[in-house]
């Protein structure tokens, strides 16, 4: 089993890499490996209500699990209390908060903001819940969390 540090240390390593705006970036497979190694590890799922009622979310230990939208459903427009929202889940500014969203945009764009404001262990989950769409444009075939055999809860 590897270790919460060696974990995060490889995440860390993306950033640099990647030249991320964040902390760093984790495979779905890494992010449940880190939740169940840490229980100050928290996964906010950036999705929509309606996404998580209509596709599922991601099954992880109790009391990691977060949603906080990135974006409004319906319209699409921003969440002008994602910090705010952000905050009353989590007090503690330095423990890992790993942002997912349906194929890994809208968490990037999260995990930028969450670091701006001050979150310093804020990672994006590569590939997201669905991940990309196939030849056929369906989602959950070709990556994602999902697609990882990871548990979820479906819709």
């Amino acid at each position: 089993m590897t270790s919460a540090k060696a974990i995060l240390d490889q995440a860390t390593e993306r950033r640099a890499t990647g030249q991320l705006a964040y902390t760093g970036a984790l495979t779905p497979e890494e992010a449940l490996a880190l939740l169940n190694a840490d229980a100050n590890v928290r996964l906010i799922d950036v999705r929509t209500r309606a996404e998580l009622d209509w596709v599922g979310r991601p099954q992880v230990p109790d009391g990691q699990y977060a949603n906080v939208e990135w974006v409004r459903y319906p319209g699409g427009v921003p969440n002008e209390h994602f910090l705010e929202q952000l905050t009353s889940q989590t007090t503690d500014k330095a423990a890992p908060l790993l942002f997912l969203c349906r194929s890994a945009a809208r968490s990037k764009a999260a995990a930028t903001r969450a670091y701006e404001a001050g979150f310093t262990q804020s990672f994006d989950i590569l590939e997201g819940f669905e991940g990309d769409k196939d030849s056929n444009g369906h989602r959950k075939n070709v990556s994602g969390w999902c697609f990882r055999g990871l548990p979820w809860f479906g819709a």
